[in-house]
């Protein structure tokens, strides 16, 4: 108990120094609450918008070194399983309970990260994604392949009716240029669900390609295995 002390008191002299957030309030909070909520959910310290934006950066920094640290032997960032994009989106987007965010990794035609975005930032409970800004962007970097993935700050492991809608929207805008849609992941808290891996990924198209903005929100399906190979 003394040692966790001592590493709760070094957590938050740390944070004080990289954020400019009161020790003492700190302190005050940590005595009923987890530590870990103030990086998780900030503005529960009231913090102003300098403490807000070294909050958000130490989080960026965070999620970096995770990444870094499961591939630091490779030389490139290979999402060829559910397994490998579920812990590559876990690691991302883990630690983020604040508001739910929209992401989608480019590949090459290797399953090689070309680049990963966050596509959309919304609520804690919703978060708009707009098809025709993915386009953009897979059309830039000329992928032949991409994976979405969001978080879910409330927990859920289960895909909503939205989440399934927006996955057979963007089928149905990128098959018709033969850019595959592999996986569509979620991360809630310490976990991830993979919609290949559950045998709820579209492959063909339903309707004719649709770029109005859908709102992402809720969930549905529970149970996860580990692991599932993506067809190239």
């Amino acid at each position: 108990m003394k040692q966790e002390m001592q590493h709760t008191e070094k957590f938050l002299k740390g944070l004080t120094n990289l954020t400019g957030l009161p020790y003492k309030k700190l302190q005050q909070y940590v005595k009923t609450n987890n530590p870990f909520n103030i990086l998780e959910h900030p503005h529960i310290m009231e913090p102003n918008e300098k403490q807000l934006e070294k909050i958000g950066l130490l989080n960026e920094f965070i999620a970096s070194y995770n990444i870094l640290k499961v591939y630091e032997k490779d030389d490139k960032i290979i999402l060829n399983s559910s397994t490998a994009s579920g812990q590559y989106f876990l690691a991302l987007l883990g630690g983020m309970k604040d508001k739910e965010r929209f992401m989608v990794s480019f590949l090459d035609s290797g399953n090689n990260i070309i680049e990963t975005k966050i596509m959309s930032e919304g609520s804690i409970g919703q978060a708009p994604v707009y098809p025709r800004e993915i386009l953009k962007y897979a059309l830039a970097c000329d992928c032949k392949a991409i994976i979405l993935a969001h978080n879910h700050p409330g927990g859920s492991q289960n895909f909503s009716i939205e989440d399934k809608t927006l996955t057979q929207r963007i089928v149905d805008i990128f098959h018709p240029l033969e850019i595959k849609v592999l996986d569509h992941i979620v991360v809630a808290g310490t976990s991830y669900t993979s919609m290949a891996e559950k045998g709820l990924l579209p492959y063909q198209c339903k309707d004719a390609a649709n770029y109005d903005v859908i709102i992402l929100d809720g969930a549905s399906v529970k149970e996860r295995q580990n692991k599932f190979q993506y067809a190239r």
